[in-house]
C-alpha cells in the first residue's frame, strides 16, 4: 500500500497517542491556584498558571489549553474582560472557561454569560464540585467540536474511536468512505449555500438507508466536505449503499436548475471564461472490511487509509460506485 495514504489518514485527524488535557487556570490568589492546580493534577490532567489576564494571553501564544479556569477578580484585566479578549480571537474563541467567583447574583452572571463564560464555580467550592465542573464542560466542548454543524454527525474524532471499539470486540465489520464527484463543480456554478444543499441532501440519504436496512446499529460520520464515513456489518454495506445512491440521485436532480437537470450537465467557467461541461453529480464508495476469514487490522489509520484507497478505484469507474477491498491480510492480497 503507498505511503501517500497512509497520509491521507493523517490528515483526518489520525493521533496515535492522546495526551492528558491542559487546563489553564488564572488567579492571583496564589493558595486557590495551588489548590485548584493541585487536585486536577491528581485527575490526571496538565496544569499552566497565569497570574492575571495579560499573562494568560502571553501564556496561549505557546501553548493551546484545552480549558481555562479563570477568576473574576483580579487586579488590571479581571476575568469578564479576559474571556471577552478570548472570544475576539479566532484561535481561542472556542475555548471553555469556568469563572471563579464570589459573586452569586444572577445580574453578575448574566455579565459572565454574555461575555462567553460556559460554566460558573461560586467560592467557597469543594473538590468534588471543582472536577465534576471541569469534567462536564470539557466533555460538551469535545461533543461539540465532534458534531457537523452542517449534517449534525459525528466527526474524525468520533470515526477513530468508533473504528477502535470495532477493532477491540473482534467481530466483522466494514468501514465506508463516501463522497460526491464533481462536488467543485456544483461549487464553482452554484456557490457554496448550494452546495450545502448537496451535502444535506447526502446526510439525509444515508439516514434514510440506515433506517431502511436496519439492525445491527450502523454508525454515520461526516469528517469534512462532502466527505462520509459509514461503519456496519459486511453483509450490510452492499443494501446501504444501493439505497444511499439511489436515494440522492433523486434528491440531487431537484438541487440542480431545471434546465440542468433536463440536459444531464452543467457548464462550468474557466478561467479564460470559456465553459466546459461537468456531468451531474454521483457517488464514490470505498470501503475496507475486516472479516472472520479474510483481513484483519490493528490501527484505526490503516482501516480509513484502505477505505480511501479503495474510494480513489471507485472514482476510476463511470457513474455511483462502490469499490471493496476483499484482500485476506494486510500483507498477502487476494489473487
Amino acid at each position: 500500500m503507498s505511503t501517500g495514504v497512509v497520509r491521507e489518514a493523517d490528515e483526518l485527524g489520525v493521533d496515535p497517542e492522546e495526551r492528558p488535557d491542559l487546563i489553564l487556570v488564572v488567579d492571583d490568589d496564589q493558595d486557590i491556584a495551588s489548590f485548584v492546580e493541585f487536585n486536577l493534577k491528581m485527575q490526571g490532567y496538565e496544569v499552566i498558571r497565569a497570574e492575571h489576564g495579560q499573562e494568560a494571553l502571553q501564556l496561549m501564544e505557546d501553548r493551546r489549553p484545552d480549558l481555562a479556569v479563570v477568576d473574576w477578580m483580579m487586579p488590571g484585566m479581571d476575568g469578564v474582560e479576559l474571556t471577552r479578549k478570548l472570544r475576539a480571537e479566532p484561535l481561542t474563541s472556542a475555548l471553555p472557561v469556568i469563572m471563579l467567583t464570589a459573586k452569586s447574583m444572577t445580574v453578575d452572571k448574566v455579565v459572565g454569560l454574555a461575555a462567553g463564560v460556559d460554566d460558573y464555580l461560586v467560592k467557597p467550592f469543594d473538590t468534588t464540585e471543582l472536577i465534576a465542573r471541569v469534567q462536564s464542560t470539557l466533555r460538551r466542548n469535545k461533543e461539540f467540536r465532534e458534531v457537523s454543524p452542517l449534517t449534525g454527525l459525528p466527526g474524525n474524532a468520533r470515526v477513530r474511536r468508533e473504528i477502535a471499539d470495532r477493532m477491540k470486540a473482534g467481530g466483522e465489520y466494514s468501514v465506508g468512505y463516501i463522497d460526491i464527484d464533481r462536488f467543485k463543480s456544483v461549487n464553482d456554478v452554484y456557490g457554496f449555500d448550494r452546495g450545502d444543499e448537496f451535502i444535506g441532501a447526502l446526510a439525509r440519504s444515508l439516514h434514510k438507508a440506515v433506517t431502511t436496512v436496519g439492525p445491527p446499529s450502523i454508525f454515520l460520520g461526516h469528517i469534512g466536505g462532502d466527505d462520509f464515513v459509514f461503519i456496519c456489518a459486511p453483509d450490510q454495506v452492499l443494501p446501504l449503499t444501493k439505497r444511499t445512491v439511489t436515494d440522492f440521485e433523486q434528491a440531487a436532480d431537484q438541487l440542480y436548475d431545471p434546465s440542468d437537470a433536463e440536459r444531464g450537465y452543467i457548464e462550468v467557467p474557466d478561467r479564460r471564461g470559456n465553459k466546459n461541461r461537468a456531468a451531474l453529480v454521483t457517488l464514490s464508495i470505498g470501503v475496507a472490511q475486516a472479516t472472520v476469514d479474510g483481513r484483519k487490522f490493528t490501527d484505526p489509520r490503516v482501516v480509513i487509509a484502505v477505505a480511501s484507497e479503495m474510494k480513489k478505484v471507485a472514482k476510476s469507474q463511470p457513474g455511483s460506485y462502490v469499490a471493496i477491498d476483499r484482500r485476506r491480510s494486510e500483507a498477502e492480497p487476494e489473487e
